[in-house]
């Protein structure tokens, strides 16, 4: 009898059990500030829908329109089939919110990470990524074939340390960062970023998945909130989280955006992003730029939020994203346990996706301070439990 190829994963699922790194999926009814799971209602606070557009009745009527309209399906990559008028439509509000010369809307966030850094940096050149980049950034980095550094997070010294002892041996430089790091909730010192870039001849490619709609005086993101609107970025970003919708985008120069169209791979060999959520991302973008008080109430939300938690030890943070960091493993999985017994629903965040394990929670522009003060009191009957 021949042996079984995929006996082995038998074994390594117990090892991941075993770590406490196991997986699965809740199902949700309908995202929102509260949320159904099973038979019960829970106050969520681990969505990345910071203004609750996921559920605005004007996304949803501009989707079932682009559907009565264009269909189900884009068919075909957008340079066979698959481009719609309602495609470039939304590329030029990408482009105006980001304050860019143009855009080019890719079919996911990850995709625009795996082909923007593939198509602009090949076996002869250098990234310099920071430690805690977002997984769409590092695999693209290793999808681009370019050798590949860490620098410590968020440390300009050591950038500048790296580009000192390497940049002279590569063709092209490309540093690849966050803006908003998702897992805790800082911001990347872009300024002193761009300042290195100019100093040693780099690109510089920006992930604002969770900054656009919510950072910034017109929901622009990290580029415009730390004064860097005008320099030479790559900026990435999505239309899933703060935009409610599904999809990824490139912001940047107009020969930049040719250059891609072009040249990377996830764009030119996949299928155009669909007409419902081209017509629900472009929706939001309108709500983003005309509804400055849904963005002025969700940092209202996180201010009032902070101020009630000054005895937890909060990860350091300047978003809507906030990291109760706790010893180990099994600590942050029994303290959201705790918590969902309590109807809050705050996962735990454990190695490997982190060094250390937490509660991450983010906050919504539609919570009530209701909301966030049942969810102090219940994380104060918690942390006596668990630290």
């Amino acid at each position: 009898m021949k042996n079984d190829p995929y006996a082995w994963l038998e074994q390594s699922l117990k090892s991941i059990e075993r770590a406490g790194w196991q997986r699965s999926t809740k199902t949700i009814d309908r995202p929102g500030a509260v949320i159904q799971m099973g038979d019960r209602q829970f106050l969520n606070f681990a969505s990345n829908d910071y203004l609750g557009l996921a559920t605005d009745d004007r996304l949803i009527n501009a989707a079932i329109q682009a559907i009565q309209n264009y269909g189900t399906g884009s068919t075909g990559s957008r340079l066979l089939t698959g481009h719609r008028a309602l495609h470039r439509e939304l590329e030029t509000a990408i482009a105006q919110l980001k304050q860019a010369e143009d855009a080019i809307v890719f079919s996911s966030g990850y995709l625009a990470n795996l082909g923007a850094i593939a198509a602009l940096v090949g076996k002869r050149d250098l990234i310099l990524s920071d430690q805690y980049n977002h997984s769409s950034l590092r695999n693209g980095a290793v999808v681009s074939g370019a050798t590949t550094l860490d620098y410590a997070h968020c440390d300009i010294q050591d950038l500048r340390t790296k580009l000192e002892q390497q940049r002279q041996h590569f063709q092209h430089c490309l540093i690849i960062t966050d803006t908003v790091f998702s897992m805790d909730g800082d911001l990347c010192p872009l300024p002193e970023i761009l300042d290195l870039a100019d100093e040693f001849e780099c690109m510089v490619l920006v992930d604002e998945a969770h900054a656009t709609g919510v950072m910034g005086t017109t929901g622009a993101g990290c580029v415009e909130h730390l004064g860097c609107t005008g320099r030479a970025i790559v900026q990435m970003g999505t239309l899933s989280k703060a935009l409610g919708s599904l999809g990824g985008y490139i912001a940047g120069s107009a020969q930049l955006i040719d250059f891609l169209r072009n040249r990377a791979p996830s764009w030119i060999y996949t299928t155009g992003l669909s007409p419902a959520d081209t017509a629900a991302a472009l929706a939001a973008i309108q709500i983003v730029q005309q509804e400055r008080d849904r963005r002025n109430t969700l940092w209202q939300n996180v201010a009032y939020l902070k101020s009630q938690l000054p005895n937890f030890a909060l990860l350091p943070s300047e978003s809507p994203i906030l990291c109760w960091q706790l010893p180990n493993v099994q600590t942050a999985l029994e303290a959201a346990k705790s918590l969902q017994a309590e109807g809050i629903f705050a996962p735990a965040i454990r190695p490997p996706t982190v060094p250390t394990s937490r509660i991450r929670m983010t906050i919504m522009a539609t919570h009530e301070k209701a909301h966030l003060d049942r969810l102090v009191a219940a994380l104060n009957r918690v942390q006596k439990d668990v630290e």
